[in-house]
C-alpha cells in the first residue's frame, strides 16, 4: 500500500511537473544546525534561558563531530551502525547493552560496523555529569555534540552497510537525502514539536531511533530507483554555483520528485530528531538533580574553550588524508 501511494505521487509529479522549487541554501551542515537550534524551543523555562542565550553556539558546534570524523581516526563509527550486517533479524540478535553486544560480536566487529546508539548513551552520561558540575562550557559543548549523534540516528542511511548506494548508479544518495533535500525544502517544514519529555531509558530510546530509521531504507531506494527509471538522465543532475565555483548536484527537478515521493519522510525524521534532542537534554538535566541554570545565563563561554575549539579546527583543516568510510561495496 505504501509503495503504491509513493509511486502514484511520483507519477503525478512527472505528469504535472513541479512548481518552482525554493532556491538552494548554502551547502554544508544545514540540517544539523537546524535541528539543534529548534530543539532549544522544546525546553522548559528552567533550561531555555541558558540554551537560548547560546543558541548560535549550539547550532554552530553541532557540526564538530562530522568535521572530526574526517580528521580523527575512530570518530566515524560513532556516527552510524550498519545494523543490516547482523543478518535478517538484526534487532533480535543484537543486544542493546554494550557489554552484552561485545560478548556476542566482539568490540572489533562493533567498531567496524558502527557504535552510534551506544555512543549516544555515553554522551548522555557525560552531559549529566556536566550538569552535576554546573560546568557551562561542558554543558553547551556536550549538548551540541549529543544533538549531532541523535540526528544521525534519525537518518535512515546511517543504519545500513549500503549507506551511499547499493550500486554505483546510486552513489550520492546519502547527501541527497540528508543535505540536498533539507537545504531545498526545510523552510516549509514544521519544527515545533512540543515540550521535551523525560526519557526513562535513553539507551533503549536510541535503539528505537535506529529501528525506526532503518525500516525506511528500502523505501528510500525503491523511490530513488523508480525515479531513475522514469526520469531522463539529463534531468537528474545540474550544475549550481557553490561559492565562486560551479558544482554538480542533483537537479531541483529530480530532488523535488524524490522529496515528493518520500511523502514527508525527511520532515518527519527531522522533527523526530528535534524532539528527541530536546528530550535528551531535558533528561540529562533531570538526572543531574535539576540544578539551577539561571546562575549560568549571564556567563560567557570561556576563552579557554574558544581557544581549544579554534586549535581543533586548525588541526582538522590541516589533515590531508580523510578518515571515515569509503563507498559501500
Amino acid at each position: 500500500m505504501l509503495k503504491k501511494c509513493l509511486f502514484i505521487w511520483v507519477l503525478l509529479f512527472l505528469v504535472f511537473s513541479l512548481p518552482g522549487a525554493s532556491p538552494a541554501y548554502p551547502f554544508g551542515f544545514f540540517a544539523h544546525r537546524k535541528i539543534n537550534r529548534m530543539a532549544v524551543f522544546t525546553l522548559p523555562p528552567e533550561m531555555i534561558g541558558l540554551y537560548k542565550e547560546h543558541i548560535e553556539f549550539l547550532a554552530e558546534r553541532s557540526v564538530d563531530p562530522d568535521r572530526r570524523a574526517h580528521a580523527i581516526e575512530g570518530e566515524a563509527p560513532r556516527h552510524y551502525i550498519d545494523i543490516d550486517h547482523y543478518g535478517a533479524e538484526p534487532f533480535v540478535v543484537m543486544p542493546k547493552k554494550w557489554t552484552d553486544a561485545v560478548s556476542v560480536f566482539s568490540e572489533d566487529t562493533l567498531m567496524l560496523y558502527g557504535v552510534l546508539p551506544w555512543h549516544i548513551d555515553v554522551m548522555m552520561h557525560r552531559l549529566t555529569r556536566a550538569f552535576e558540575d554546573m560546568d557551562m562550557d561542558r554543558i553547551l559543548l556536550l549538548s551540541a555534540h549529543l544533538g549531532h549523534y541523535i540526528a544521525d540516528a534519525c537518518t535512515p542511511l546511517h543504519t545500513t552497510v549500503y549507506y551511499n548506494g547499493r550500486s554505483a548508479s546510486q552513489r550520492g544518495i546519502h547527501a541527497l537525502w540528508e543535505s540536498r533535500l533539507p537545504e531545498l525544502y526545510a523552510a516549509d517544514y514544521d519544527f515545533f514539536t512540543g515540550k521535551a519529555k523525560y526519557v526513562k531509558k535513553p539507551l533503549y530510546r536510541a535503539w528505537e531511533l535506529i529501528k525506526t530509521s532503518h525500516y525506511k531504507v528500502d523505501s528510500i531506494y525503491y523511490i530513488y530507483d523508480s525515479l531513475l527509471f522514469h526520469i531522463p538522465g539529463d534531468l537528474v543532475y545540474a550544475h549550481e554555483m557553490r561559492g565562486q565555483s560551479s558544482g554538480r548536484v542533483y537537479s531541483q527537478f529530480f530532488s523535488g520528485a524524490f522529496h515528493m515521493g518520500l511523502c514527508g519522510m525527511v520532515e518527519r525524521q527531522m522533527r523526530l530528531a528535534v524532539k528527541t534532542v530536546g528530550d535528551f537534554w531535558f533528561t540529562a538535566w533531570v538526572n543531574a538533580g535539576q540544578p539551577d541554570l539561571q546562575a549560568l545565563e549571564t556567563r560567557q563561554i570561556s576563552q579557554r574553550l574558544l581557544r581549544f575549539l579554534r586549535q581543533q579546527e586548525n588541526e582538522w583543516d590541516q589533515v590531508t588524508k580523510a578518515s571515515g568510510r569509503l563507498n559501500p561495496p
